[in-house]
């Protein structure tokens, strides 16, 4: 039984965007995350429970892009997510330095 067209994207680019945003964007959420953790807590904790939440958190990010019906929108999602993340860790960093 062949797939609906519906549900099919035609195009190189948004098949191309939502494969760059699974791999690429959600791991970079999924590290600046944790990177977001360890400077506001006790790092080397963190940093050991990483090993194991930031792939799950991976993988869940990716379920997600797939999920998501433009992988633009995903990828404008994911860079404020990871930009967040970041201005998180400079001020946990400015803080408790």
């Amino acid at each position: 039984m062949p797939a609906n067209p519906k549900y099919l994207n035609p195009s190189f680019w948004p098949r191309f965007a939502k494969i760059t945003a699974a791999i690429i964007g959600s791991y970079f959420v999924s590290i600046s995350f944790h990177l977001a953790l360890a400077s506001w807590f006790n790092r080397p904790n963190v940093i050991i429970t990483t090993a194991y939440s930031g792939f799950i958190v991976w993988v869940v990010l990716m379920v997600v892009t797939f999920l998501a019906k433009s992988g633009l929108k995903i990828w404008g999602l994911y860079l404020l997510l990871t930009l967040f993340f970041s201005g998180l860790i400079y001020a946990g960093q400015y803080h408790n330095s």
